[in-house]
């Protein structure tokens, strides 16, 4: 019988498990402060716990993590990883520093099922959807890298490749894990779960009662435009999706981040800019956009915006009282596509060590 991966238990769920052994529940602390604070994943090297009890984690349990099989770091600092799961399975995750602190970018899925079509995510179809330990895997291994610089991640972006809300339960167990106070303690303001927009997702993702950020991405201000470039949007239309959005801020009274990458003769128009204000006014959403510069993918046709036409969006944007940024771009000198890494590997492109 397979051992179980401690690293994709709730504190909850590890407390009742232990309980249930006939341990009292203070095991879980003493386990979650090994594994998240110390970073100690031999059970013999946790002294203070009684011997009996430690032959008993080894027998059932394991805290195993993925492998780094390649890595990159580009010249801004920004690092993108590789991973290989137990099962040869391969995902990306990458880290990102910002003046307020270090994010990662979290697969939750090996493979996306979305298809979007300027995505290299979707170059290569979803194989599985990934653990709780898995993603936890990500994050661990990535604190490893960085613990010689002094530093660690603080904060989550689930918004790599895969679809977070096709994966719910393991993501919602892999953000509890992350955010609980006795192990990793990332507050959930810090935490942000991105979505290509599945209305029952976002509904039931307003309804879980901790305060995890929500990202859209959204891409187009209409149904035309998002049918072209998003297939998913022909399955849940923009009304069907807006109507998710207004019951999402009802019920968790937070603001939306709208994900708006701009490519260029596509979505990046004055016209596109207003379609996009006039959704947000007309539907009282309280939202941030996010325009996002494209990483070009050589396996599709699209083109980053002009420089011109991406300030001329935002001061529309402004003009029409939307709150909006334009993100910061990372790792341009390396595969810094969502999913590009992963497919030049398994392709067989040669990736740099």
């Amino acid at each position: 019988m397979a051992k179980k991966n401690l690293f994709g238990y709730t504190f909850e769920a590890m407390r009742d498990e232990f309980v249930a052994m006939g341990e009292t529940s203070y095991r879980a602390k003493q386990l979650y402060t090994w594994i998240y604070k110390k970073r100690v994943f031999d059970f013999d090297q946790m002294t203070d716990i009684s011997k009996s009890f430690r032959a008993a984690l080894k027998e059932g349990y394991c805290l195993t993590l993925p492998k780094v099989i390649v890595k990159q770091i580009s010249g801004d600092g920004t690092t993108k990883i590789l991973l290989e799961m137990e099962d040869g399975a391969k995902v990306e995750s990458v880290l990102m520093r910002y003046s307020f602190g270090n994010a990662i970018c979290v697969s939750s899925e090996v493979g996306c099922p979305m298809g979007c079509d300027f995505c290299a995510s979707g170059i290569l179809k979803r194989d599985r959807k990934l653990e709780a330990h898995e993603m936890v895997g990500e994050l661990m291994a990535m604190n490893l890298l960085i613990a010689e610089e002094g530093v660690s991640v603080t904060h989550i972006d689930v918004m790599g490749t895969g679809e977070p809300f096709d994966n719910y339960e393991n993501v919602m167990t892999f953000v509890r894990i992350a955010n609980n106070d006795n192990g990793l303690g990332i507050g959930a303001r810090k935490i942000t779960v991105s979505t290509c927009g599945l209305p029952e997702g976002i509904k039931r993702y307003g309804r879980e009662g901790i305060q995890i950020n929500l990202a859209l991405s959204l891409h187009a201000p209409n149904d035309e435009i998002r049918n072209k470039i998003m297939p998913i949007s022909k399955a849940y239309p923009m009304d069907q999706l807006i109507e998710a959005l207004r019951d999402y801020q009802q019920n968790a009274n937070r603001r939306i981040t709208l994900e708006y990458i701009l490519l260029s003769g596509v979505n990046d128009s004055i016209a596109d800019a207003n379609a996009l204000a006039d959704i947000i006014h007309d539907n009282d959403l309280s939202v941030l956009v996010n325009l996002i510069p494209y990483n070009e993918v050589k396996e599709k046709p699209y083109k980053r915006s002009k420089r011109e036409d991406v300030s001329a969006f935002f001061d529309q944007l402004k003009k029409r009282a939307i709150e909006v940024t334009v993100r910061k771009e990372f790792g341009h000198d390396i595969d810094a596509a969502c999913g590009q890494l992963r497919a030049k590997t398994i392709l067989g492109g040669k990736a740099d060590e």
